[in-house]
Parts: structure tokens; sequence; C-alpha cells
């Protein structure tokens, strides 16, 4: 067997497959000789079927499956030793003129290479990284709704601003009656919202479905109605009052600070706000590093310039898909994987210039510090080391587990050196003003 290769340029190369009968002849008649044994062929006795009846009848098909292989095999330890970096897979040429009654046989195979390029982390243009604080608004609402939460229902029988109003949507055409408790907030504008201000129970409101609430499903739960039904609904119902509640706040007591995080932990007012202010930022730091990932990423990809084997990914696009494409869908599936490919190769380049990897210590280590935190959202706050290495080795023995936990760990250890050597900018920001500047 022999093996060149011909370099077309930088990024596409063709290797050339040259298969003696020496390579194949031994093994082919192994088989057949194999086949002669257990042969059930009309006329004859199994084991005695004559060698040449044999090779008629399978030789042609052991022949071609067994080059295939011995092509195959040696593709594959060619690439390997020549660590060649190749994109996609190797592309045979068309042999339409390959005679397999011959003794030796040449095939070509077309190769995509990967680029040769250098990534420089550190871009002209810094990059934002928002530090995400809560501000003394989002505490004070959060406070709010801890007091809400735990706070007591008090009977009423006029409706003020913010009470609990609870009755019954009726349209008898429709065959609509429902009881549900309303939240105003949800309604759309504030003329449906002030018909409820100084309503007493057992007071009927008329209302117009069209436009009552900004989000269809909305209406569709209120009025128990399907969902096909709720959008674009435009009938008139009532809506009869039959229970006025207000929530009278809980006290910001001890009581309370210990039903929140357990006894003794938070003895003061400030303390809570401290605490709350803790864990909402701890929150908004996996949002804040998400971005920043993202933003690096797309910086990366947009400088780190080289050029592709395009006509050749095209083609092995049309050729590897389960459905076949033609080049048009082809293209348009490449023009959608750019990106994303560009940044693998990228990524890549990274992790081999600054040994960046996740080895199974990394997995193990990685899998219990998540254990534990699960654990402790429980109430279980001191696992042995045992319980954690018994369930650790039961999470990594899932190999589609050991792949999310491998990629989640890469992703932090490439933000951890993004942070170290990226040209970064820190912005400090109230959460509201990150969603208004992000997200728009």
């Amino acid at each position: 067997m022999n093996i060149t290769r011909e370099n077309i340029d930088k990024l596409n190369a063709v290797v050339k497959v040259d298969i003696e009968k020496t390579d194949y002849s031994e093994k082919v008649e192994k088989i057949l000789s194999d086949y002669r044994k257990t042969a059930n062929i009309p006329g004859f006795r199994k084991g005695h079927v004559p060698m040449g009846l044999v090779k008629k009848q399978y030789g042609k098909a052991v022949l071609v499956d067994e080059v295939n292989k011995l092509l195959q095999d040696a593709l594959n330890k060619y690439l390997t030793e020549e660590k060649l970096d190749v994109l996609g897979n190797p592309l045979p040429k068309a042999q339409d003129d390959l005679d397999w009654d011959a003794d030796a046989f040449s095939f070509e195979f077309e190769l995509g290479l990967a680029p040769e390029f250098e990534v420089n982390l550190k871009s002209k243009k810094a990059i934002t990284h928002y530090k995400i604080t809560a501000d003394k608004k989002m505490i004070d609402n959060q406070i709010e709704t801890i007091q809400k939460q735990y706070g007591k229902l008090v009977s009423k029988s006029v409706v003020a601003e913010g009470d609990e109003i609870t009755g019954v949507f009726k349209n008898e055409e429709e065959g609509i009656e429902n009881s549900t408790t309303l939240d105003l907030e949800k309604f759309k504008g504030k003329a449906n919202a002030k018909k409820f201000s100084g309503a007493k129970i057992g007071d009927i409101i008329e209302l117009k479905t069209k436009g009552l609430y900004s989000d269809d499903h909305d209406l569709m739960n209120a009025l128990k109605v399907p969902h096909d039904k709720a959008h674009g609904l435009a009938i008139s119902v009532t809506f009869e009052i039959t229970e006025v509640n207000t929530r009278e706040l809980a006290d910001l007591d001890q009581e309370l600070f210990d039903k929140l995080f357990g006894k003794g932990i938070v003895t003061s007012v400030s303390e809570l706000k401290e605490k709350i202010k803790e864990d909402a930022e701890k929150q908004f730091l996996q949002q804040s590093e998400q971005k920043l990932l993202n933003d690096v990423t797309e910086s990366l990809v947009e400088t780190t310039k080289f050029d592709l084997p395009s006509e050749f990914l095209q083609r092995w696009i049309q050729a590897a898909g389960e459905e076949p494409l033609d080049a048009d869908q082809a293209k348009e599936e490449y023009e959608k994987s750019e990106k994303s490919m560009r940044y693998q190769l990228i990524e890549g380049k990274i992790m081999q210039d600054h040994e960046v990897k996740v080895d199974f210590e990394d997995l193990k280590s990685h899998s219990k510090e998540m254990i534990k935190g699960q654990m402790a959202q429980f109430g279980q706050m001191n696992p042995t080391d045992k319980e954690l290495d018994d369930i650790a080795a039961r999470v990594l023995s899932n190999q589609e587990e050991v792949k999310r936990l491998s990629e989640q760990l890469m992703s932090q250890k490439l933000l951890e050196l993004y942070k170290e050597k990226a040209n970064l900018k820190t912005k400090e920001i109230t959460y509201e003003n990150f969603v208004k500047e992000v997200y728009g």
C-alpha cells in the first residue's frame, strides 16, 4: 500500500491511496474459506461447496467490503501520523470507471485543511465587563414582596388600590363562568383597573375582553377558555366581586428572619438588606459572566481573520447530512454554521496556546461542588466526602452528563482566562439599567 498527498493550496489537499493485491488477498481468502464451511448451497453438502462457486457467488462483495475497510483504516492512520488538522471528513473523488476485477486499486480523497492563524486576546477595543448591583429600590421591593408573602390577608368590603379581588367572570352566550382572583396590574392601561376603585362585594363590573390584558394568555387563564379562542376574543363579560382582601405586611422581626434564613443567621433589618443584596448579586453574576463570555466570543470571531476551505466544506455538508442537499441548500447551511465553525477553531487554538484542558480530576471536583450546592438547597449543609464521592461517581458514569459538565467547566476556564488576558473595562450598573442597556 502506498499513500501520497498533493497540497492544492494551504487549505485543500488530495490524498491518493494505492492498494495492491497483497494488501487484501490473504484476508479475502480467509473470509471466503470461512464462508465455504458454513454456506448452504443447493446440491452440495455443508462444508463441501467448491471454492470456485463460493468465489463466484460471494467473492466480489467480500473484496469490496475488505478493500473499503482497509482504505478507511489506512486513511485514518495516515491523518493521525501526519498530524493533519482536517475540517469535516475526507471526501472520496468519484470513480465511475473503477474496475473491481483488477488486482490493484487507486482511490483519491479531497481534504479540507484547518487554517493556520494566531489569536490575540487583547483586542484594541475594550470589552465591557458588567458588575451588576442590587440598588436600594430593588432591595426595598424585595423586602415588600417578602412582607406580603409572609403577611396575612385581611377581609374588606370596599376595593382600594393594591387589594386582592376575587370574583366570577360570566358570559352566558359563550358559556363562560369562572372564579378567579384578579391581578389588576396585568390589565392593559388604567381605565379598566379604575372601574374597580371603590367597588363593593356584590358589585358587578362590565368589561370588554378586547384589550383587557396585555397578554392574551392572561385572558385565557382568567376566563378559562381554550388557547385559540382567547386570541382575538372580543366579547363583553361581567365580573361579580365576591371577596376583597388586603394583605397586611408581615413585621420585620426575628421570627420572620429565622423563617427566611434559619435561626440567628440574620438578626436585623440592615443584615436582611445585606443578605438580599448578596443573594441577588450572586444571581446577577451568572448573567454578567455569560454576557462577558458572549461578548468576548463575538469579538474574537470578528477580529481573528483567516480563510476557510469554503467550497470543500459546502461539498462536505452536501454529502454528510442524513437527507441529500443540493448545492444551494449546502451553501445556505454553511453560511449558517460558518460563525460557530470559526469560533470552534479559535477556541481550539486558545486551548492549545494557553494549555487549557479539562481532566477527570477537574470534572470530579466540579461535580462534587455542584452536588454540594444542590444538597445545601435541601438543608444538607455538611455532606461527608464519601457521600459526595458516591454521588459524583454515579453522575460521571453518564456520558451525556460528562459531556455537559465538561463543556460547562471548559467555559468557566476560558472565562477566567479572558478575565486575565482580554482587554476589559468594568462597568458597575443596576440590574434594571443592565436589562435596558443589553436587551433594549
